[in-house]
């Protein structure tokens, strides 16, 4: 079957890989363990730039899949927002605290935009979604009931964060819903160093 995968990368992080040490991961690798009958046309990955002192580590993970033709990269942006701090103690003692919070943007109005405009364009007959963000609920509904001949399978990347294991609204959207497996990331891995084909080296960060 012709499939599109499409991947959430803040839920990916937070879901799948934060706190191990599997970021260095060949998503063209890892999705074809995982779906081996299927007929992968593309790995679409939504993120957006981080700032401070990780964002050299995520510019050659970056450079590191540019090198398989598969992956598409689509960047949205963080936004700074301003939030009221209403935790203890300091939301009990005047005046009101506030504090910057940086917020992904764009991400998954990119994601459903993308999986709607290939539904239109027939790119594939299967969308692989990687995402547990009940905000893509519409864009799976429009392309089910416009495309019912079309399937939707979700995966949670919810292993690394039961808050997000639920996602129950997203679940119940998609024709199929499974956790993502954790256990072949290991074996997904990017080398420690890689030719980006113009001569230069890529090399895995030591610590991230």
């Amino acid at each position: 079957m012709r499939s599109i995968v499409y991947i959430d990368g803040l839920n990916f992080y937070y879901g799948a890989v934060r706190g191990t040490p599997h970021k260095w991961l060949n998503f063209d690798r890892y999705f074809t363990m995982l779906r081996p009958a299927d007929d992968l046309l593309a790995i679409k990955y939504f993120t957006a730039v981080v700032t401070g002192p990780t964002q050299p580590n995520q510019r050659e993970f970056l450079r590191a899949l540019a090198t398989t033709p598969r992956v598409e990269v689509t960047l949205g942006r963080f936004k700074q927002k301003r939030i009221k701090c209403e935790a203890l103690p300091c939301a009990a003692t005047p005046p009101a605290k506030y504090f910057d919070k940086p917020e992904e943007k764009r991400t998954d109005v990119n994601i459903a935009v993308t999986m709607v405009d290939d539904a239109y364009q027939d790119r594939c007959d299967q969308f692989i979604l990687v995402s547990g963000d009940s905000d893509l609920v519409p864009a799976v509904n429009l392309i089910r009931h416009r495309f019912p001949a079309k399937r939707v399978v979700v995966y949670i990347p919810a292993q690394q964060n039961s808050v997000r294991s639920g996602a129950v609204e997203l679940r119940m959207a998609a024709n199929i819903a499974r956790t993502l497996p954790l256990n072949i990331l290991a074996k997904a891995q990017f080398p420690a160093q890689l030719d980006d084909g113009a001569g230069n080296v890529i090399t895995k960060p030591p610590t991230w």
